[in-house]
């Protein structure tokens, strides 16, 4: 596979993103800047963590204008596989590509730290991933709150959208182990197509043995996989 990073002004975990999928997939990893409209044959793209300019705003509206959003959106209609993560996600809302919308945190604060989340369906990011297990995994946002009408909630519930949810590290999904006041504890959802996917925590800060912490590295491994068997 080729993996494309999407580079937005104020982007801070694109390199991080790189480096795990060009150590962990060992696969060719390509630089997409935001202004650009060349997805340059591309197999998945990703948006990454950080920020996006006009955040000040609500994040994500403005970055999702960006000229390569245009061709991230027909790729994603097209069955193209495309991930965001953190800002990312907010970006993937905003542009109309995942339902929902992300909030500010229900404490108000911006929240770094590490916490737990399970898998809860199959998917390709998903699928080398043990549902039972809860995974550690950091997050770092104000704005991480997940929201939904109750049809678009229940559509989600209905379609086995719901990726990941947030639990403690027995894997017991409460209000206690809800780091942002979360809708149902939601951590991450695909769309009904199941090939355009969001998450709030950041897994590629949990993938590398220098970081202590691979509990991240299955979705990485369940990319390749899965992508192998489709091959």
């Amino acid at each position: 596979m080729k993996f494309g990073v999407v580079v937005f002004p104020g982007s801070n975990c694109d390199e991080d993103l790189i480096y795990c999928l060009q150590k962990n997939t060992k696969q060719e990893v390509v630089k997409l800047w935001h202004k650009d409209h060349d997805l340059q044959g591309c197999d998945m793209v990703f948006l990454p963590g950080g920020f996006s300019y006009g955040d000040y705003l609500r994040s994500g509206a403005i970055a999702r204008f960006s000229p390569i959003m245009q061709n991230v959106i027909a790729f994603a209609n097209a069955g193209g596989y495309v991930m965001g993560i953190c800002n990312g996600f907010q970006i993937l809302c905003e542009a109309g590509l995942l339902p929902g919308a992300l909030l500010r945190n229900t404490d108000m604060k911006f929240t770094c730290a590490n916490v737990y989340i399970k898998a809860t369906t199959s998917s390709l990011i998903t699928s080398a991933l043990d549902t039972s297990k809860a995974l550690k995994i950091p997050i770092a946002h104000g704005e991480g709150r997940y929201y939904a009408d109750d049809i678009t909630l229940n559509s989600l519930i209905a379609n086995d959208q719901i990726l990941f949810k947030y639990c403690d590290a027995d894997g017991n999904i409460s209000n206690e182990s809800n780091p942002n006041g979360s809708l149902q504890n939601i951590a991450g959802i695909t769309n009904s197509a199941r090939n355009v996917f969001g998450m709030m925590p950041h897994p590629e800060r949990a993938a590398l043995p220098e970081l202590f912490n691979i509990d991240g590295l299955g979705l990485f491994q369940s990319i390749i996989q899965q992508a192998q068997q489709e091959a």
